[in-house]
């Protein structure tokens, strides 16, 4: 089965290795040399260097183009794994297997943007690795594989990065033998109804005292490294924060949110919240004084 793989940041490059790594047959590589939006951004030539895999890069031609190198590879099924764009129909009509995307999240539930930085903002349990046939309309084609992810209290944006990227490549290579096989892909569930998540922007990463102790908490781990980071202002400059605690001990109702209680160091304080305290562990360089304010 001739496959053209779409992708450009560390899941694209975690998921084609482990294609190729098990022969199989990648006709063309779609990519970017550089990207402005993703924060785990990685090109895809080095690993089509060394394989020998014809590639071309997105941002330096035409739709035109692309869809001529497309038809060009005369592949059986399109891999879009990674990319942040749509995939015009028509693009995915090329394909006798069509197009099969990836979404790590519950499809039908919580298609759209962000999905690793929702389920950890939000304090989600659990999420999944899906893989969907593709369609016009984003993450909205019927599922071909679904593994369930426990999000542990723990966990953080890099822990279940890793945990996707550790049961993902064993499902593309199942689906793959099996269309092999078979000559077209098992649907394992109708994809229909279920939510639609928006893009974040920066205001979406600013910490406000106010918030509880535990949504601070899950802000935090939700965009932590690889992603840019949560932040807050301190006299008109923004520091970013990368770890963080709940505080257990009790805290005075009368204090306001946004007060310094304690000061250990330059990256590590603790901060009334608006249910409590959080302690910072970890965050840029910042010189504070016990009993100020953060707002």
């Amino acid at each position: 089965m001739k496959i053209c793989y779409i992708g450009c940041v560390y899941s694209s490059v975690v998921l084609l290795k482990a294609l190729v790594n098990n022969g199989k047959d990648v006709v063309g590589v779609i990519t970017q040399n550089n990207s402005n939006y993703n924060s785990d951004f990685e090109s895809l030539i080095p690993i089509c260097r060394e394989w020998n895999i014809p590639y071309i890069c997105a941002e330096q031609i035409s739709k035109e183009e692309l869809e001529k190198f497309i038809r060009k590879c005369m592949p059986d099924v399109i891999y879009c794994f990674g990319w942040s764009r749509l995939i015009e129909e028509q693009i995915l009509k090329i394909p006798a297997l069509g197009g099969i995307g990836f979404h790590p999240a519950q499809l039908p539930c919580n298609r759209g943007r962000h999905p690793l930085i929702w389920a950890l903002a939000l304090g989600l349990k659990e999420t999944a690795s899906t893989f969907f046939q593709m369609t016009a309309e984003p993450d909205a084609g019927d599922i071909i594989s679904q593994e369930p992810i426990e999000i542990l209290y723990e966990d953080d944006a890099q822990t279940l990065y890793k945990k996707v990227l550790d049961v993902a490549p064993k499902q593309v290579l199942e689906f793959t033998e099996y269309a092999e096989r078979h000559g077209k892909f098992s649907v394992v569930r109708i994809n229909e109804g279920g939510n639609i998540w928006r893009k974040r922007d920066k205001l979406d990463g600013k910490i406000d005292w106010r918030m509880s102790s535990e949504s601070i908490y899950n802000l935090v781990r939700a965009i932590t490294h690889p992603y840019v980071g949560a932040h807050f202002c301190d006299k008109e400059k923004e520091y970013k924060v990368w770890r963080t605690q709940v505080c257990q001990e009790s805290i005075p109702d009368n204090l306001e949110p946004g007060k310094i209680l304690r000061v250990n160091s330059k990256h590590d304080f603790v901060v009334k919240t608006g249910n409590g305290a959080i302690h910072i562990l970890d965050c840029d360089e910042v010189v504070l004084k016990e009993g100020e304010y953060l707002r």
